[in-house]
């Protein structure tokens, strides 16, 4: 009869082993999958939602301002009269004085009422 009980527990402690190991996986999808997911979301809706007007930069360093789009090009204009064309999946990013970016208005407003409170007080 004792040797009908050592299987079991050899297989309890087989399973005991792999709890840190999935432990490990679940804390590395919610540290570092999970938000890479999130962030490449993000850059697909932004590059989705590009427009004219907007300043953009790219992928390599270069910045403009967006003065056609193309289902898969955007042409950019670097300077005066220099107009190129690159591919969506080359914006970087939008640039903070964006024409069309309200991110950047509702942070400077959701600042205002802090700096009259302090002067007020």
């Amino acid at each position: 009869m004792g040797q009908g009980g050592a299987p079991a527990q050899g297989a309890a402690g087989g399973l005991a082993s792999f709890i840190p190991l999935i432990l490990m996986f679940v804390i590395f999808y919610f540290l570092l999958i999970r938000p890479q997911q999130k962030k490449a979301k993000e850059m697909r809706e932004m590059i989705a939602n590009l427009k004219r007007g907007d300043r953009v930069v790219t992928s390599g360093g270069i910045h403009g301002q967006i003065t056609s789009l193309d289902d898969a090009t955007v042409t950019l204009e670097i300077a005066d009269k220099v107009r190129i064309k690159v591919n969506r999946s080359s914006i970087a990013g939008l640039v903070g004085g964006a024409s069309g970016g309200s991110s950047g208005k509702k942070a400077v407003e959701a600042e205002k009422p802090k700096e009259t409170e302090e002067k007020s007080s």
